[in-house]
């Protein structure tokens, strides 16, 4: 039987240092190059991504841009836009290296709505920076402009707009989604954490806030019931004492004791405490699930040998190291 894989890509998965659209596409490239090996091996993939290099630069020619005539859009519709985006770039590299491997499957691009809850706290506690760095003379003409936005100092930079991250609730387009997959196909979708929506009356409407990708791609694994949730990072493992002398990898732990992990603060906020936390979950929520962390160009390793750490609801024979 067939297993499902969701894969939840890095960031440097579609853009390195380079932003522009030929290094991203080269970027988006290589990593279909390798997604392509686990459609070799049998799995039925789902393939969510990162967004925020590529929504902000587009906020940046949003406001660039901004007049009477052409007024820029909200952030739900650039959330949007670069599913949009992002999703061709990684569909059209996909068919090529499935065609290749002699593979005839569609790969199928969702624009996703991800609901979340009008009244989680962290519409009242922005804390997700976006856009550009402002002094805090042009932040007091802003805000005369627009009273309702955010801004707060970012680590002696200069002042950034924040945006509520609210936890995903469940994604609007899984049953068309999961129809997608029993059909055969390779889905791309959720990316960059999906379109945030609240329901209001007998509505859904789109809000001004970006969800945490990782937390999203748990989700979507959830609602799928994946049997497999794989985190593809810029690291092979997870790490306990990242950076100190004392740094070793963990190979296999369970959710009770990554949580014990997690409380003592062992994994860094903004990097690799989402992702650990994200993997937990899903496991929780799916007790025959597993969660891997790996890096993108160990995928090969993964595949042939198991490489990466796992997560388990249950502890595995074999202990962190």
């Amino acid at each position: 039987m067939e297993k499902t894989i969701v894969v939840a890509l890095g960031g440097n998965a579609i853009l390195e240092k380079d932003p522009t659209y030929e290094a991203q596409k080269a970027a988006v490239e290589r990593t279909a190059k390798l997604l392509v090996r686990l459609v070799e091996k049998g799995y039925k993939v789902i393939i969510t991504h990162g967004n925020g290099p590529q929504v902000g630069n587009l906020l940046l020619q949003q406001i660039a841009g901004d007049s009477d005539k052409t007024p820029a859009l909200p952030l739900d519709s650039l959330g949007a836009m670069t599913q949009g985006s992002i999703g061709y770039w990684l569909s059209n590299s996909l068919a090529k290296y499935l065609h290749r491997a002699g593979i005839h499957k569609d790969v199928v691009p969702v624009v996703t709505q991800t609901v979340v809850d009008r009244n989680d706290r962290a519409f009242s506690r922005p804390t997700k920076p976006i856009g550009p760095f402002y002094t805090e003379e042009e932040v007091d003409i802003l805000n005369l402009q627009n009273p309702m936005f955010v801004y707060q100092e970012d680590s002696g930079r200069g002042w950034r707009r924040v945006v509520p991250s609210p936890r995903p609730v469940r994604i609007l387009e899984i049953e068309g989604i999961k129809s997608l997959i029993d059909a055969g196909q390779i889905v791309i979708a959720a990316g960059g954490g999906g379109v945030p929506v609240v329901e209001q009356d007998d509505e859904l409407v789109g809000v001004e806030a970006v969800i945490d990708k990782d937390f999203t791609a748990a989700k979507l694994a959830e609602q799928v019931h994946a049997d497999e949730f794989l985190i593809l990072t810029s690291v092979g493992n997870v790490y306990l004492d990242f950076g100190k002398p004392t740094q070793r990898e963990i190979t296999h732990i369970d959710a009770n004791a990554l949580n014990k992990l997690i409380a003592k603060k062992q994994f860094a906020e903004g990097s690799m405490l989402p992702k650990v936390t994200a993997a937990k979950e899903f496991v929780e929520n799916v007790p025959d699930g597993k969660a891997i962390i790996t890096y993108l160009d160990g995928l090969e390793d993964f595949i042939e040998h198991g490489a990466g750490t796992v997560i388990t609801r249950w502890p595995e024979s074999v202990p962190a190291k």
